[in-house]
């Protein structure tokens, strides 16, 4: 008597997809803006060509998705930062800013997949659409730390802050030898007494 077959199943639909945004954000970061084509990521993906199109408009509209997808990972980490932090307003607002020194943001594959989000953001406009409101989501929390934290400013403090942990970041990970996370952390500290004062 012979075996009986097993039923083939598909992977949900919301996995297919996700599998996908998490493909060319790996591509991206691999590859580079020229490297990162449907054939690419659907080979890192493991997946026909056919099935982006079924999913995404073209390559654009899933790069779009891998971006805001790597925006809302760093969001759930300085929420988890937040959560984590002393009561007062000064060690959240520090925690806030500091999240960016550590891992899962500070990651080297990040600054990768980033730097291809950043050199698309001149030229297509969805992705200059998403950073714009990544970056005002940022500080417009920020301002709201700052202003809890009583600082004077707080628009133009959340612009010199965000520049600076920005700053800090890139550096970390392109070179972590120049100087570590703790370090980053006190300049960030030094930085932020100047908007706060006494």
């Amino acid at each position: 008597m012979s075996q009986p077959r097993a039923a083939f199943t598909r992977e949900a639909p919301d996995v297919r997809r996700q599998a996908l945004v998490a493909a060319a954000e790996t591509v991206l970061a691999r590859e580079g803006v020229g490297g990162t084509s449907v054939r690419a990521i659907c080979a890192e993906a493991g997946v026909s060509p056919g099935l982006l199109r079924h999913y995404f408009e073209g390559v654009d509209e899933l790069i779009a998705a891998a971006y805001e997808a790597v925006g809302q990972r760093i969001d759930a980490a300085l929420d988890a930062a937040l959560a984590a932090a002393a009561p007062t307003p000064r060690e959240r607002l520090l925690a806030y800013l500091t999240a960016s020194f550590a891992p899962p943001v500070l990651d080297p594959q990040l600054l990768a997949a980033w730097i291809g989000f950043w050199s698309l953001v001149k030229t297509k406009p969805r992705i200059a659409a998403i950073h714009a409101a990544s970056y005002a989501d940022f500080r417009a929390r920020l301002e709201g730390l700052l202003k809890e934290a009583g600082a004077r400013d707080t628009r133009l403090a959340a612009i010199a802050l965000t520049a600076t942990v920005d700053g800090l970041w890139l550096e970390l990970c392109l070179d972590p030898a120049t100087f570590g996370p703790d370090e980053a952390t006190r300049i960030i500290g030094r930085a932020l007494e100047g908007w706060l004062g006494e």
